[in-house]
């Protein structure tokens, strides 16, 4: 069984499309878990909804503070009951057979972690035919110059993973953060070169968040991996150009 992690905050725009997407995966072995991080927008009230219409698969895990993404990450993780552990943003998209093919992919390579391409979308989430292409593997040092693997894409075999290692951390960027201490406890990431989610993108935060992505990634740099700033240089200039070359 997949458990699929869905951190919720103020996403009643799009929370019931996103039930409905997952509810139509062609691989039906899943439980889906939804943490409402204190919103308050009525995001609970229309999760309640749906899962009065879809069934017992579907869970709703209130939180009466906010917390953040990585909190409400952590409290799904720690209620799921499935082998694969998956990740979803409220407002991203999956392909109807992304569960499917990932879980094909990753017992036909051994992957204990795995991540696939995606596709940017604007704020409609309709393709942009801009693909990020996840290579076919990741290690640590590789990782640090190229911020490939986006959330949405990620799965664990919690079988051939320690649960508590993909727990994340309360820090700027935390799955950056969670992926990294992952690669550097020696895991390799499986890079699946299917597109198989689109990434949605308000046209705003294309240019609006470049300052923050900068220092979020030097924070990560010198607190998360360890580096020295020559180091952290060093594996910045590769990072700046790769970000780059995604958004052209």
């Amino acid at each position: 069984m997949v458990s699929i992690i869905v951190p919720v905050y103020n996403a009643a725009e799009y929370i019931a499309e996103t039930i409905r997407m997952v509810s139509a995966q062609t691989y039906k072995d899943w439980e889906l878990i939804l943490v409402d991080d204190a919103s308050s927008d009525g995001s609970s009230s229309v999760i309640e909804k749906e899962i009065k219409a879809q069934g017992k698969r579907i869970r709703l895990i209130k939180k009466s503070k906010n917390e953040g993404a990585a909190a409400a990450r952590n409290t799904g993780i720690d209620a799921s009951a499935g082998r694969y552990i998956a990740f979803l943003d409220a407002d991203d998209i999956w392909k109807e057979d992304k569960l499917e093919k990932q879980i094909a992919f990753m017992e036909k390579t051994g992957a204990a972690f795995s991540f696939h391409s995606y596709e940017f979308g604007d704020d409609k989430a309709n393709p942009t035919g801009k693909i990020v292409h996840a290579p076919k593997t990741l290690n640590f040092r590789q990782a640090l110059s190229r911020t490939v693997i986006f959330t949405t894409t990620v799965m664990f075999d919690t079988e051939k993973i320690d649960m508590e290692i993909i727990h994340m951390p309360r820090v700027p960027s935390e799955d950056t953060a969670t992926w990294w201490r992952i690669l550097k406890s020696g895991y390799t990431a499986y890079g699946l070169d299917e597109n198989l989610a689109i990434y949605r993108r308000p046209p705003k935060s294309l240019s609006s968040n470049k300052f923050l992505a900068i220092k979020r990634i030097w924070f990560l740099y010198r607190n998360i991996a360890g580096l020295s700033g020559i180091q952290a240089l060093y594996y910045f200039g590769g990072w700046a150009i790769r970000a780059t070359l995604r958004r052209l």
